[in-house]
């Protein structure tokens, strides 16, 4: 017998991902919701008066849907004997439920419960992830809130830049999350059920069965799509060929792969804080960053992210090949791919998920290494208002300009060069020509007013206008008050998912 470590194992299943997410994909809920299916089509085809179908056959299959670990040794036996997935699996359901054996599988072809079994996990995937992704957000949402008003280095093309907060970058990271989670939203809504269609999409066998009944065949499409739990909003396509479009696979995983490209964007921006020492992802007390270097902190979390994302963006392209490649009413070139790229990028986001929850869970920020950095760079840009100040005094803006500029030069050169500190305020200080406002240096230097409306921002993207109470005003506001005053973006799209992001647990990661 060969054991699992002789088998390639994917760090999926071994490393990275949940167990309900490994489960949805899993062969015992693929084959035992086929057989659900069968029985959906049995029961429907029974409610609506076709004749050979009993109820004792129909209760047969009930007890037997969930396929048992002896069963899948008789369906491997018969795929290599037929040479057919779905015919293998017809064949040991009729074992087990002897007296529906004649009628599983009645009218339908094998995209009854192919197709309509996918179209299952990717709805009920989609509902994994989304609460998942709603919960980074609202902790993000928890961490840029407590930092809205901690001033820190902006940087645009790589280089320091006017100064933001650190809730105001963080963010830039939700705004983009809120976006995927619109777009797997959207996703999840426009997914319909394939139903029962027949070998084209015509209905033609099932038309045949009801001897030419139109209004049955359209009632057991509905029956069958209900019992699937598909949303009467949204029941089954109308159209459809043998398969469902193909394209839904490209819109579903399009959004994941959206997704995959913002984990690459957040974990980059997370890496190269950690880089400047201003903020780093979770680190353990006897976590080891380096076998060699032992005083190493490396993001290997937000590393990992970006390599999940990486791979997690690239994954639609298959979809789209897929999608673009198919003839006429169907063609099998889009079964073995299919297999592998729509489970893997289930798998993908869920695993960036995880990893996304605990990083977001524990950030550690370095504020006194942040306020240097501003103090290395903020003399530069305050030069600006310094020339302000000095024409409010009555001096010519130009002159104040040349004789900043100098003085700006002289600094960098003692920076770059010579690899001292930024002494540009001190050079100021010391120059007869500012001292006119030289009493108004630290009001000028003051972080804080460099930031603009940042943490008003914050506090609107977020809460809405009640967050820009005062506290006294907050306390005293009723609660049908507060409701009309909580309209931030972010809290508007959070509200439906409540009750799963309160939990203040922390998904753990592999090491």
């Amino acid at each position: 017998m060969v054991e699992n470590y002789d088998i390639y194992q994917t760090p999926f299943n071994s490393r990275y991902c949940s167990s309900e997410m490994k489960y949805l994909f899993s062969p015992r809920n693929r084959f035992s919701t086929w057989r659900k299916l069968w029985l959906w089509l049995a029961e429907a085809e029974m409610e609506l008066g076709l004749k050979g179908i009993s109820e004792a056959a129909t209760r047969q299959m009930q007890e037997h849907v969930e396929i048992k670990d002896d069963e899948f040794a008789v369906v491997a036996a018969e795929e290599k004997r037929q040479r057919h997935d779905v015919m293998a699996h017809v064949h040991a359901f009729g074992l087990v439920a002897p007296g529906a054996a004649g009628i599983i599988h009645l009218g339908a072809t094998s995209c009854y419960v192919t197709d309509n079994a996918d179209l299952i996990f990717l709805r009920d995937g989609l509902n994994m992830l989304l609460p998942k992704l709603a919960t980074v957000i609202r902790k993000l949402k928890d961490f840029a809130l407590d930092h809205k008003d901690l001033p820190c280095l902006g940087y645009t093309h790589g280089q320091p830049a006017q100064l933001v907060t650190v809730g105001k970058r963080t963010c830039l990271w939700i705004q983009d999350l809120l976006m995927d989670l619109r777009n797997i939203e959207r996703a999840r809504d426009d997914l319909r059920f394939r139903g029962v269609k027949g070998t084209t999409g015509t209905q033609a066998s099932f038309l045949a069965l009801f001897a030419g009944d139109h209004q049955k065949v359209k009632e057991l499409d509905s029956l069958v799509t209900k019992k699937a739990d598909f949303d009467t909003v949204h029941p089954a396509y109308q159209i459809s060929s043998q398969t469902y479009s193909r394209k839904i696979d490209v819109d579903v995983l399009s959004s994941l792969g959206s997704f995959g490209a913002t984990c690459q964007r957040i974990g980059a921006d997370i890496r190269h804080l950690a880089m400047l020492k201003e903020m780093e992802e979770p680190f353990e007390a006897d976590q080891i960053g380096s076998s060699a270097m032992a005083y190493k902190r490396n993001p290997m979390r937000s590393e990992r992210l970006c390599s999940l994302g990486r791979y997690l963006t690239n994954l639609p392209k298959n979809a789209i090949e897929t999608y673009a490649g198919q003839w006429f009413e169907r063609t099998l070139d889009d079964s073995a791919v299919r297999r592998i790229c729509i489970p893997e990028a289930y798998l993908c986001a869920d695993a960036c998920l995880i990893l996304l929850d605990n990083i977001c869970s524990g950030f550690v920020l370095y504020p006194a290494i942040i306020q240097r950095r501003i103090n290395q760079e903020l003399p530069f840009m305050v030069t600006e208002n310094i020339i302000m100040a000095l024409t409010a005094k009555g001096i010519s803006r130009q002159d104040a300009h040349e004789e900043i500029r100098v003085l700006s030069q002289q600094a960098a050169h003692n920076v770059k060069v010579d690899g001292l500190e930024n002494d540009l305020l001190e050079r100021i200080r010391n120059t007869d020509f500012f001292k006119p406002i030289v009493g108004q240096l630290e009001q000028l230097l003051d972080p804080k007013t460099f930031v603009g409306r940042a943490p008003e921002q914050v506090a609107e993207f977020i809460q809405g206008d009640f967050a820009l109470l005062d506290k006294d005003r907050q306390a005293e506001t009723t609660k049908g008050e507060e409701a009309a005053l909580t309209n931030g973006e972010v809290q508007l799209a959070l509200n439906k998912y409540l009750a799963v992001t309160s939990t203040t647990k922390i998904a753990s990661v592999h090491c």
